[in-house]
């Protein structure tokens, strides 16, 4: 353990974890699975820093992708953007070493005591998060409508597909919505970007969760409270680092 905490080098307080799984579902993304030494106190919705041994001494932050599991593991969804990320896409093999920090609070959690319907909003792996919100209802339901609106530019652009059919499936609760910005084939309430379809499935009480890229983050806050969301009722990913 002593050579490990050498290799990830200064950063947060870590804890050891091994690749279990790691596959590429589309261009440039990878979904790996990971088991750490011990279990990761962290709750759906948080963020988690993420160290590799290919880049000793820099973090770069995840939100899992699911609720916790009897076994610890975790889910991770990474684009391959920069340098970290780009090692965790391509490089990264099952067998691997890798360094998790302390979960932190990013804005996107749900409150469990609270029975308001959901209405979340995904653009790229910023689906992560909000898939693991809805598996943190799959464990106690209370009675909630959700609503899974997950933006791409085409549909071979929705990389998780398969488990998201597999949830709507086996929950009547939840509706997944494909939000299809660039596809030609796209149904009449599909074309549009993530949160223009969100807004047509808007009904007021529910809590609103958007997570992606900046692009679609810019002016969203502004766009649901011209629809009349109230301000309380929206929910947008803060910088874990700051």
């Amino acid at each position: 353990m002593t050579r490990a905490a050498e290799r990830a080098g200064g950063g947060p307080a870590w804890c050891p974890a091994q690749v279990i799984g790691h596959d590429r579902p589309a261009e440039g993304v990878a979904i790996l699975t990971v088991r750490p030494w011990r279990r990761l106190p962290f709750r759906p919705g948080k963020a988690v820093p993420v160290c590799t041994e290919r880049w000793p001494g820099r973090w770069r932050w995840y939100s899992p992708a699911n609720a916790s599991r009897p076994d610890g593991t975790i889910e991770l969804h990474v684009r391959a953007v920069a340098a970290v990320s780009r090692a965790l896409v391509h490089e990264v093999r099952p067998g691997d070493p890798i360094w998790l920090g302390p979960p932190r609070d990013v804005g996107l959690g749900v409150d469990p005591a609270s029975r308001a319907d959901l209405l979340l909003v995904a653009g790229g792996t910023g689906l992560a998060p909000l898939r693991s919100l809805v598996e943190q209802v799959v464990a106690a339901p209370a009675g909630r409508q959700v609503t899974l609106v997950v933006g791409a530019r085409a549909f071979v652009d929705l990389y998780d597909s398969v488990s998201l059919d597999k949830l709507q499936r086996a929950h009547d609760w939840l509706t997944l919505v494909p939000a299809l910005s660039h596809d030609p084939l796209a149904g009449a309430g599909e074309r549009g970007d993530a949160l223009t379809v969100a807004l047509d499935h808007y009904r007021p009480g529910q809590e609103v969760y958007l997570c992606g890229p900046p692009p679609m983050l810019a002016g969203s806050r502004l766009r649901l409270l011209a629809a009349e969301v109230p301000a309380e009722r929206i929910h947008l990913p803060t910088d874990p680092a700051g």
